[in-house]
């Protein structure tokens, strides 16, 4: 479990911050559930699951998360700016997008499609893992990742 979480931290990572949208609350949901996943190792039956097993738990952890802090607001910076007349610190780093349009058109779509389309074109998962993270079955999700596709086209 120790090796797959070092050799794969920036996949946990993306995969928690495609939730929160925030860096320092990705890292708080990486963090918890890499604590989880360490007490909890004796629930995982097969090494060979540990890829959906682990991507389970952070999902579950960002869901706790996002109902937990759903009362904050986030700004965005150029509401920031205008709202309070203030010049942003230019040594502040932001996350920055290759593809600003295709992040956009992701977070459009609603959570159920998002999840599936994220871990299966991002995080290289196969359908069947997928299935196993969502506690869905496979038709369900191949059915869900073709109209999320079809919502992407539009």
């Amino acid at each position: 479990l120790k090796k797959y979480i070092v050799d794969n931290k920036e996949s946990l990572y993306r995969f928690a911050y495609g939730y929160v949208k925030n860096q320092d609350d990705a890292l708080d949901i990486v963090h918890d559930s890499i604590c989880k996943s360490l007490t909890k190792i004796d629930t995982l039956k097969d090494i060979g699951n540990i890829k959906p097993w682990i991507y389970k738990i952070i999902s579950n952890c960002a869901i706790d998360y996002i109902r937990k802090n759903y009362k904050y607001i986030s700004l965005t910076e150029e509401q920031f700016v205008i709202n309070n007349d203030l010049d942003l610190d230019d040594s502040i780093s932001y996350d920055t997008y290759e593809n600003i349009d295709l992040q956009k058109a992701l977070d459009e779509l609603p959570e159920k499609y998002k999840t599936i389309v994220i871990l299966r074109y991002f995080e290289d998962m196969k359908i069947s893992e997928i299935a196993q993270v969502l506690d869905e079955n496979t038709n369900t999700i191949k059915t869900r990742l073709y109209k999320a596709l079809d919502k992407l086209k539009l």
